[in-house]
């Protein structure tokens, strides 16, 4: 069942309606480097559970996630004194590749901190973007934390996937066009990691579309937002391994992301394992097409709430597609 975050955010409006001019803004200036993606209506999923569902295919986003529309914006911000030093950050992939794309096109050199757990597929890809990848022996939260003290040592820009309000405001143009594109919305599913997407995503249709459900879907294996905002602060969750890598690890002390997560998200819904693979053979068996784990989230996500959407119209964010092959074939076999 979806459940409604425990506290009060702490967050006003005056900060809200900030963030929204500055995902407006950023809706204006990345076109075309960021792709309009598809919104497209599943009738299998549609059919299966009873809602009007419509997928926004992200994973057809340059670098195959949502992530360059964060990364693109950051990048465009940057001082032009900023620019030639280049910008550190920290990634189990995919926001490392959207930022060394972005980055190679505007001439400003990245550098990626990441677990050495993260998928290889994924650290080869930033690699061949551009990027200097650097491995630790530690958790994400662990690669995060070394990457900013790495900033601060050196004197650059830290890109935080979501500890970072001008990525948010990126993140945020996917929800300008899903409101182009279906203005009827009765509820959007969006995969949870750090709480970017969510974050901007929620602080745009609060604008266009008020009314309209956000709702925040995890592995049941690595929860660390959806039980920090049910304790009303960041704490330590233990993980599990979890397929959905694209949402793996904690949460950094004092992301802004997490105030606002509390003032946006109106739902929440964890899956298993044995949901996400499932969700994964739906969409390659009926729309042909192969997605990450932390896509399928939030498939299985809209699954298991399905019987509280009857009749209704929802979205739902298949936010990448960036998984090895033989992973893939693992999972949905």
């Amino acid at each position: 069942m979806a459940a409604t975050p425990a506290l009060a955010p702490i967050i006003d409006a005056t900060q809200l309606d900030g963030l929204f001019r500055s995902i407006k803004d950023a809706h204006a200036a990345l076109r075309p480097a960021v792709s309009v993606t598809p919104l497209t209506r599943s009738a299998r999923l549609s059919e299966q559970t009873g809602c009007d569902v419509l997928l926004k295919c992200e994973h057809l986003q340059h670098t195959g996630s949502f992530k360059f529309r964060g990364a693109s914006n950051k990048i465009r911000l940057l001082p032009t004194e900023q620019r030639a030093a280049g910008v550190i950050a920290a990634s189990s992939g995919n926001h490392g590749q959207a930022l060394a794309m972005a980055g190679n096109a505007a001439g400003v050199p990245v550098t990626v901190y990441s677990a050495a757990s993260a998928s290889a597929y994924k650290l080869a890809a930033m690699r061949a973007l551009g990027a200097e990848v650097i491995c630790l022996p530690s958790d994400p939260l662990g690669a995060e934390l070394e990457a900013a003290r790495q900033a601060r040592l050196q004197g650059v820009p830290f890109v935080s996937p979501y500890n970072d309000l001008q990525v948010i405001a990126g993140q945020g143009t996917l929800a300008m066009e899903l409101f182009e594109q279906a203005p009827d919305l009765d509820a959007v599913f969006v995969a949870v990691g750090g709480g970017g997407l969510i974050a901007g995503i929620g602080a745009a249709l609060r604008v266009l579309k008020p009314g309209t459900e956000i709702i925040g879907c995890w592995p049941e294996n690595d929860p660390a937002l959806a039980r920090s905002l049910q304790a009303g602060k960041i704490i330590e969750v233990e993980a599990r391994e979890t397929l959905s890598d694209g949402t793996a690890g904690g949460i950094e002390p004092g992301a802004v992301s997490f105030p606002l997560c509390q003032a946006l998200v109106t739902g929440t819904v964890l899956v298993s394992e044995d949901e996400i693979r499932a969700a994964m053979r739906d969409i390659a068996r009926h729309e042909r097409w192969i997605i990450e784990g932390a896509a399928a989230v939030a498939v299985a996500g809209m699954q298991k709430l399905a019987r509280q959407y009857q009749g209704k119209r929802v979205a739902v964010v298949l936010c990448g597609r960036n998984i090895v092959l033989d992973k893939f074939l693992e999972a949905v076999g």
